[in-house]
């Protein structure tokens, strides 16, 4: 479905035939379609002769088709041997025997009765020694040993009296002045920063595993179960469990109402919610699904449960149809042809990790051959400007300089703090046209929705600038507060901006996706509340844990 033109695509294809790449097809034909009508469907003339496609469509079925064949090859492709685990072991480690094992033990064994041996002759000998003293030996022990008592002691030289020391007053306390040598001995300071080369002990918390350096120009879809398991496990039954386990109650062979619907339709609502679905979007997504029952009439439980899932699916997938597509990278090679950077702006409330996945993009985007400057207009938060540096340094060094002339890929451009973040961006956009970097990333202060002082310098910023791209970063972890940061975000910018058509947000980057399991009902209500889509989704630490959302995949885990 294409919102914006009222749009929809179709593929029709032999059932038989196992196609992976379908989902791919669709998208490169919607924006080969789009592209080349663009001008046309702008217009209204939805009736003009677009026999002249042909050709394309053959271009981009050959071009996905080649693709799949690729990663088809690519994950059937063996690993050598020299690769796996097996050929680092020797076979003499392999062998585990009670061979070995036993004379170990055995060694073991006749060392400990040897160590007693000896210690039981030491006794004997002993024994028999005592034994074999006579009597006059003894008495003649005796005798020295008294005339050694009798014997004077050896006068020692009596040591000279030690006199009282002089206290010593600590020259820092007490206003003095400590002298280069006293400093050195007191500074007991261990590993100091001038003792040893300036080496970033978190990089590899930060920096992925080096092999895939190079090999991450393409973002990989969030992964969740497949939907045909779910939709069995939905629907084995009433000892099955799951969602569609309420269904039992429903009869068959006769018209749904209303009043048949209502009660279980109010558990789904509440499955919803417990999945972060916020309370208004569940609440209409249960007002489609009940408009659709109403009035169908079902023969068996199966195909009760069937059909609503059906239902569901279509709606969530309504729901998760924004109005227009988000294609950076070709964004990017237009505004490079126009000899202008690209502006992206991160815009959201505190804590949600913008810095960090504002790293994340940055790294993709090298990893496209593009060059990027990062604006640090956060002049409010202590440590900002430095988490940039470092992110900056990080990413130059797993990609070094590409051309002749030793540009970086990876620029900062800082001010300081205190500073108009509007004139820094303004500046740093000035700068990035001037120097030909394809790419400009303005990371702004985090700021509560309720802020007005915020959302007015946040608003500002944006109209000043005029970026190609707003993307509001926001958690998945929150349900209804995600409406209201994304309802109070796009109402200040449009209040606050002078503009008669004022920027609002253009997207959402959707943070810390792997701490919520199947909770992903946070990606339905922000798509649904602001119209706009998921176009990146942050799913760990590492510069590489960012991936694009699968909306079949939001709707799978939903329903699980």
């Amino acid at each position: 479905m294409d919102n914006e033109f009222e749009l929809v695509f179709v593929i029709a294809y032999q059932k038989m035939l196992n196609l992976h790449y379908l989902d791919k097809l669709l998208d490169e034909i919607q924006l080969r379609f789009r592209d080349m009508f663009q001008d046309n469907l702008q217009a209204g003339k939805f009736l003009e002769d677009f026999s002249g496609f042909g050709p394309e469509f053959t271009r981009a079925l050959k071009l996905v088709e080649e693709e799949s064949r690729i990663e088809k090859l690519a994950q059937q492709k063996p690993r050598k041997f020299e690769e796996s685990e097996k050929s680092q072991k020797s076979i003499k480690s392999m062998i585990v025997s009670d061979k070995n094992e036993s004379k170990t033990d055995l060694k073991s064994k006749k060392e400990q009765k040897k160590s007693v041996k000896i210690l039981e002759e030491s006794i004997q000998v002993s024994s028999q020694s005592v034994d074999d003293l006579d009597e006059q030996t003894r008495m003649e022990n005796l005798r020295k040993l008294s005339q050694k008592k009798k014997s004077p002691k050896s006068p020692n030289p009596k040591s000279p009296k030690s006199g009282k020391k002089s206290t010593t007053w600590d020259p820092v306390v007490y206003g003095g002045k400590l002298s280069k040598e006293e400093i050195n001995n007191l500074d007991r300071t261990v590993g100091k920063p001038s003792d040893s080369e300036d080496v970033d002990i978190h990089f590899n918390q930060y920096v992925p595993d080096q092999n895939l350096v190079g090999r991450s120009a393409q973002l990989e879809d969030v992964e969740y179960e497949d939907d045909e398991e779910m939709l069995k496990s939905s629907s084995s039954g009433k000892s099955g469990g799951g969602m569609f386990s309420m269904f039992s109650n429903l009869v068959g062979n006769k018209a749904l109402t209303r009043e048949d619907l209502e009660p279980v339709l109010a558990k789904l609502k509440d499955n919803l919610i417990a999945k972060n679905v916020a309370s208004e979007v569940a609440t209409s997504l249960i007002e489609s699904v009940m408009v659709k029952l109403e009035g169908s009439v079902m023969g068996t439980f199966q195909s009760i449960a069937s059909t609503v899932k059906d239902a569901l699916t279509q709606s969530l997938m309504k729901l998760l149809t924004p109005k227009r597509r988000v294609d950076i990278l070709r964004d990017v090679l237009d505004a490079k042809e126009n000899k202008k950077p690209y502006v992206i702006t991160f815009c959201g409330v505190n804590g949600v990790g913008k810095s960090t996945n504002l790293a994340k993009i940055c790294f993709w985007l090298i990893e496209n051959k593009f060059t990027v400057l990062i604006a640090a207009c956060d002049t409010f938060r202590a440590g900002a400007v430095e988490q940039l540096r470092t992110h900056t340094r990080r990413l130059n060094s797993l990609h070094p300089p590409q051309t002749n002339k030793g540009e970086q890929m990876v620029q900062l451009y800082e001010k300081g703090y205190g500073k108009d973040a509007a004139g820094i961006a303004l500046e740093a956009i000035n700068h990035a046209r001037d120097s030909g970097i394809d790419v400009v990333l303005v990371d702004t202060a985090g700021r509560m929705q309720d802020n007005e002082p915020l959302m007015r310098a946040l608003s500002k910023l944006i109209s000043v600038n005029a970026p190609d791209l707003v993307l509001f970063v926001g958690e998945a972890l929150v349900g209804n507060e995600a409406i209201d940061q994304l309802v109070k975000f796009n109402a200040a910018l449009a209040d606050h901006s002078s503009s008669d058509n004022p920027h609002t947000i253009d997207g959402i980057v959707l943070t810390k996706f792997d701490t919520i399991d199947d909770k992903v009902g946070s990606a339905i209500s922000m798509t649904y509340i602001s119209g706009q889509p998921i176009v990146f989704v942050g799913t760990g630490q590492t510069y590489t844990d960012l991936k694009s959302i699968n909306s079949k995949a939001v709707v799978a885990a939903l329903m699980k």
